[in-house]
């Protein structure tokens, strides 16, 4: 297996740089047909930042003032794709300086001159995407003041990319980095004269993108909120180019916008950002109202169910929950194992949280990541719910969920979830119980491990003798975000949780465990290095064919007004 793949990532490379050397051949464009617009939207910090030589990309740190950033050795491929990707044109354009488009300028032709005519690690389709669509919406500041020859070259570049592009969008994978590089093919066609024969198919391309990776509901297989995000603003970024080019939106192209924009509004907490879920972070802050409004869908019921998630809403709380089987296919390679966990959030204070993605953090904490101790859930000690098989990528044993039920009740909405990641391991199902009150200030919880069948309380009675009882030791963990204070409380019984708002939480628990405070780390995408944090841990054992442990967690009193949070919560662009 590990062969055929490496014999079709040689094929597929040597087929890039045959595309590339047809691609040279492409007639230059003549020019824009008219002024881009530009969309993509950076960070001021960032821009501040790159100018002054520090250059953080995918996790990596480089300090080069004065240097170039293709002088920089990527030290790895993460961050070769994203400084190939252009996407730090969004932040020097945020910060709009005269430094800024000096760096923006020399960093660009730099890149034609090295890699222009199909060199060097960014000419694959989802990143040659990525690039087009930066590049066309900064052309303002990148053709400023740059004489003939260098426009003529920046043109060169485009149309050599964009009939690159042409020949090979199909070897993308499907979801985002399809999206992506069909997103820049519509862009190139739409913008660059001469260019306008790649606009038809580019189009019908997309249209049936929309109708293949986008299902009924608005999800997208790798269940990763914060991708689906992406998807929704490469898809609106394409819409927008084609009315402002007078030409008519496809019907699948619409259809998509409007499934996923409630969607996206069910994915996100009181606090306006996303769950973090599947290798998805919050997103970058404005992000997904900006995706929101442009999308022009109006904002309806929010729907309690979204791409497998549900979502449960009282008051100013919000807890989002993974309520499906981890997702197949490709998707498998990203996947996490989270079957149950949740996160909570408090108006604009995360308070339950998952560790989040370890993809900026080098692969120890990407694997690490992935497993179940990183998600808020009860996990079996040493074994994951789903498990990555022989590739050391791909989760071939996944959970599967085996009941489901949200019902709305007499004290709140009420969420019933179980699934098989143990079943077979220990002959134990999993169930989770959730009930979070309509004023939002109680989340209870059940957490049951349970011998169903004959059949299966034998395979817990073997497990259990064959690790001399030690085989069902198990954790519920409660992740929380770093900015919560975290203390033991009423003799080790309780814990009580101190946001920055002046909110008091309070959790207790009943049933056979020992409650600790432990370290844990928050993964933020655009940090050096994790943020340490705390999480609650219960821990048990499962020594009969049914084991439950029941927990709260509640307001301790009103928060006076004068420290909450104001601005109005969960609104809708």
């Amino acid at each position: 297996m590990g062969g055929s793949g490496n014999t079709s990532r040689r094929l597929d490379r040597l087929a890039d740089r045959l595309a590339v050397l047809a691609a040279r051949r492409a007639r230059p464009a003549g020019g824009f047909v008219s002024q881009p617009e530009p969309r993509s939207i950076g960070l001021y910090t960032r821009g501040k930042q790159l100018v002054a030589g520090n250059i953080l990309l995918a996790g990596h740190l480089a300090e080069a003032p004065g240097l170039s950033i293709w002088d920089i050795t990527a030290p790895d491929a993460a961050f070769a794709a994203e400084a190939h990707g252009f996407a730090w044109l969004d932040d020097l354009a945020a910060l709009g300086t005269r430094e800024a488009q000096a760096r923006a300028q020399d960093w660009t032709w730099d890149w034609i001159d090295r890699y222009g005519r199909g060199k060097g690690p960014g000419w694959t389709p989802d990143v040659t995407g990525r690039r087009i669509i930066r590049w066309v919406h900064h052309a303002t500041i990148l053709l400023q003041a740059r004489d003939g020859m260098q426009s003529a070259a920046f043109y060169a570049a485009l149309s050599r990319q964009a009939a690159y592009l042409a020949r090979r969008w199909r070897s993308a994978a499907e979801g985002l980095p399809r999206f992506e590089a069909l997103t820049g093919l519509v862009y190139a066609g739409i913008s660059l004269i001469g260019m306008e024969s790649l606009v038809g198919p580019a189009i019908q391309a997309l249209s049936a993108a929309c109708d293949a990776d986008i299902d009924s509901e608005g999800g997208i297989p790798t269940r990763n909120p914060e991708e689906l995000l992406e998807v929704l603003t490469l898809l609106t970024w394409a819409a927008s180019a084609m009315s402002e080019a007078n030409l008519a939106v496809p019907p699948s192209l619409s259809r998509a916008i409007t499934r996923i924009a409630p969607a996206l509004r069910a994915l996100r907490h009181a606090d306006g950002e996303l769950a973090r879920f599947h290798g998805g972070g919050r997103a970058a802050e404005g992000r997904l109202d900006q995706a929101l409004a442009a999308a022009g869908v109006r904002a309806g019921a929010v729907p309690a169910l979204a791409m497998g998630y549900a979502r449960l809403h009282g008051g100013r709380t919000t807890v989002i929950v993974d309520a499906a089987s981890p997702p197949g296919g490709r998707a498998a390679r990203t996947a996490h194992a989270s079957t149950s966990a949740f996160e909570l959030t408090s108006g604009r204070r995360p308070v339950v949280v998952n560790c989040g993605s370890g993809v900026a953090f080098g692969q120890a904490w990407r694997q690490a990541a992935r497993a179940t101790p990183s998600h808020s859930c009860l996990g079996m000690e040493g074994v994951s719910s789903s498990r990555v098989g022989r590739s050391g990528e791909v989760l071939e044993q996944r959970a599967k969920l085996t009941a489901s039920r949200l019902t709305v009740g007499s004290e709140g909405t009420d969420l019933y979830l179980a699934h098989d990641g143990w079943l077979h391991s220990h002959g134990l199902t999993t169930s989770r119980s959730l009930t979070l009150a309509h004023d939002g200030r109680r989340l209870s919880g059940v957490d049951a491990l349970t011998a169903l069948t004959a059949e299966a309380r034998r395979r817990f009675e073997d497990a259990m003798t064959q690790t001399a009882m030690a085989g069902a030791r198990f954790a519920i963990r409660f992740h929380l975000h770093p900015e919560v204070d975290a203390r033991l409380d009423m003799g080790g019984t309780a814990v009580s949780l101190v946001l920055k708002s002046g909110e008091i939480w309070i959790f207790r628990f009943t049933g056979p465990a020992e409650l600790d405070l432990e370290p844990s780390a928050y993964l933020e995408n655009g940090r050096l290095y994790p943020r340490p944090t705390s999480q609650i841990v219960l821990r048990s054992e499962a020594r009969g064919f049914e084991t439950r442990i029941g927990w709260t967690l509640a307001k301790a009193k009103d928060t006076p007004l004068a420290i909450r949070d104001l601005g109005d919560i969960e609104t809708d662009p």
